[in-house]
C-alpha cells in the first residue's frame, strides 16, 4: 500500500483525471473527516456470459426482518421520550422518516432520530429506559459485542462504584430469573437513576442505540425460542405469515443461481410469476408464459453448469445475522417441500439449505468490520468480494441486490456496476437513482424479465 500526501489541487487532479461518478458520503458525527468522496463503478446492465458472484443484503432484500428494525427503533423514541402510547404520539413517518432509518448503520439511524425527535426525550425516561436494557443485555444476551458496548457505557455515564454494581449482574445467575430480573430492575434503578450522567446528543445516541438493540435483540431471542407467532400477536406486526420470511422470489432465486434446479427451473414459473404479482400487482405476464418457462429451464440447466457464488451482505452483527438466516432458512424449508420437482433435486435443496453456512459462500456482517464502515461505505461488500475471491477483473460478472440507497452505493463503491435496487414498501421513498436499475417486481422480475443479465444465446 502506497501513501501519497496531497494538497487540494492535487486531490482535484486526481478526480478530474478519473471521470464518472462520485458520491459524497456523510460519517457519524463523532468521526474524522465529517464526508468522504468515493468513485462509483459505471452503471451496467449490460449481459454477460456468466454470473461469477451474487451479492445480497439480508434485510428486506433475502428477509422481511426490516420491519423489526424499525418496530425496534420507533420502540427506543417511544422509551425515552416517555410516549409509549400511540395517542401520545403517532410513531415514524413512513415518508419522513423510513429512507433515514434503512440501509445505514445503526448509528447513523440513531443520530437522525435524535435529531428530529430528541426535544421530546425526557431525562428520567431515557435513563430508567437505559439502566432496563443495559442490566438486560448483561443478563440475557448471548452476543460478547453487544455486551462489552454496554459496559462501556455504563463505565462512561455511571461513577466506579455505581457502575461496579450494575456490571455485577453479569455474572450473578440467579438474575436470569423473570421475578428475580424485575426486582432488581426496579431496585438498581432507584439506587442508580439519579448518578447516570447521560449529557449531551453523543451520549443520548449511544445510551438510546443500547435501547434499540436491546429491544431487537428481546425479539430475536424469543424467535429462536420459537414465540414468532405469539410474539407477532403481541407486538402487532403485519410482517406475514411469520415475523421473518424470505422477500418474494427468494425461494426461486437462491437455489436458482447455484444451480441446484437445473432444468427443472421451468416446473416453478407459475410460483414465480404467483410472487411477482404480490411485488407488483400491475404484472400479468400471461401472454410469455411459454418464453417465461423455456427461459427460466435454460437459466437453470446454466447454473447447474456454472453455479454462482453467493454472499449475503449486512450492515447487521453476527449474533442477529446467525439468528435471521437460521429462522429465514427454516421457513424456506417449508416452502421448497411443496414444489413440483423431483425428489432427488429436492433431497439435494434440502440438505443445501440445512444450515446458513451449508448454502452461502460468504456471509458478511457489521461484526466484519466497523459500526463506523458500514453501508453507505464499499467496506462490506468489499471485503465479501475478497472473501468469496472474485478479482477485480471478474466485478463485470458480478450482481449486487439491495433495497435502499445506502446499499445500492455501497455496492457500486466497491466497484459493482450491476447494483439493482429491489425496493419494497419500506423504501419506496428511497432516492434510488444510483442504481443500475430500479426493479420494483423484485427477484422475480430479476428472472423472469431480466433473464438474470446473462446472455440470450446461453
Amino acid at each position: 500500500m502506497s501513501i501519497e500526501f496531497t494538497e487540494t489541487n492535487g486531490a482535484l487532479e486526481l478526480i478530474r483525471n478519473n471521470d464518472g461518478e462520485y458520491v459524497i458520503i456523510s460519517n457519524p458525527e463523532y468521526i474524522f473527516p465529517e464526508k468522504e468522496i468515493y468513485r462509483l463503478a459505471p452503471k451496467s446492465l449490460l449481459p454477460v456470459d456468466h454470473i461469477e458472484a451474487v451479492l445480497m443484503d439480508m434485510d428486506g432484500t433475502t428477509t422481511t426482518t426490516e420491519e423489526l428494525c424499525i418496530h425496534s427503533l420507533e420502540y427506543a423514541v417511544r422509551q425515552i421520550s416517555g410516549l409509549e402510547k400511540p395517542r401520545d404520539w403517532a410513531g415514524l413517518d413512513r415518508n419522513e422518516d423510513y429512507p433515514h432509518i434503512i440501509g445505514n448503520s445503526t448509528t447513523k439511524h440513531v443520530e437522525y432520530l435524535i435529531s428530529k425527535y430528541g426535544s421530546k426525550a425526557k431525562p428520567d425516561s431515557l435513563k430508567k429506559s437505559f439502566l432496563f436494557a443495559a442490566l438486560w443485555t448483561l443478563v440475557y444476551s448471548r452476543d460478547m459485542n453487544r455486551i462489552n458496548e454496554v459496559k462501556a457505557n455504563i463505565k462512561k455515564f455511571l461513577p466506579q462504584k455505581s457502575a461496579d454494581l450494575l456490571l455485577s449482574f453479569e455474572t450473578d445467575k440467579k438474575t436470569a430469573h423473570k421475578d428475580v430480573f424485575e426486582k432488581i430492575v426496579k431496585s438498581t434503578t432507584k439506587k442508580l437513576k439519579d448518578k447516570l450522567q447521560i449529557e449531551g446528543k453523543d451520549d443520548v445516541v449511544r445510551a438510546t442505540i443500547d435501547i434499540y438493540y436491546q429491544r431487537y435483540h428481546q425479539i430475536l431471542h424469543r424467535i429462536k425460542k420459537g414465540e414468532a407467532g405469539k410474539l407477532q400477536k403481541e407486538l402487532g406486526l403485519s410482517t406475514g405469515k411469520s415475523l421473518i420470511e424470505p422477500m418474494q422470489g427468494t425461494a426461486v432465486f437462491l437455489p436458482l443461481i447455484k444451480g441446484y434446479f437445473g432444468a427443472e427451473a421451468g416446473k416453478l414459473l407459475e410460483y414465480l410469476m404467483e410472487e411477482y404479482r404480490h411485488k407488483d400487482p400491475a404484472f400479468d405476464g400471461a401472454e410469455s408464459i411459454d418464453t417465461y418457462r423455456e427461459n427460466l429451464s435454460r437459466i437453470g440447466k446454466h447454473f447447474e453448469d456454472h453455479p454462482s457464488k453467493v454472499a449475503v451482505v449486512t450492515s447487521s452483527i453476527s449474533y442477529e445475522a446467525e439468528i435471521v438466516l437460521a429462522q429465514l432458512f427454516s421457513e424456506l424449508r417449508n416452502i421448497f417441500e411443496s414444489f413440483k420437482i423431483s425428489s432427488k433435486r429436492k433431497k439435494i435443496i434440502l440438505e443445501k439449505f440445512s444450515s446458513p453456512h451449508n448454502f452461502y459462500d460468504a456471509v458478511i456482517t457489521a461484526t466484519d468490520s466497523s459500526e463506523i464502515r458500514l453501508k453507505p461505505h464499499r467496506d462490506l461488500y468489499s471485503i465479501a468480494l475478497y472473501k468469496i475471491g472474485v478479482p477485480k477483473s471478474g466485478f463485470a460478472n458480478v450482481i449486487g441486490l439491495e433495497d435502499s440507497q445506502s446499499g445500492t452505493v455501497a455496492i457500486r463503491a466497491a466497484g459493482v456496476g450491476k447494483s439493482i435496487a429491489v425496493p419494497f414498501a419500506h423504501t419506496q421513498g428511497h432516492n434510488l437513482s444510483g442504481a443500475a436499475l430500479i426493479a420494483d417486481g423484485g427477484l422475480p422480475e430479476i428472472i423472469l424479465k431480466h433473464n438474470l443479465f446473462l446472455k440470450q444465446n446461453i
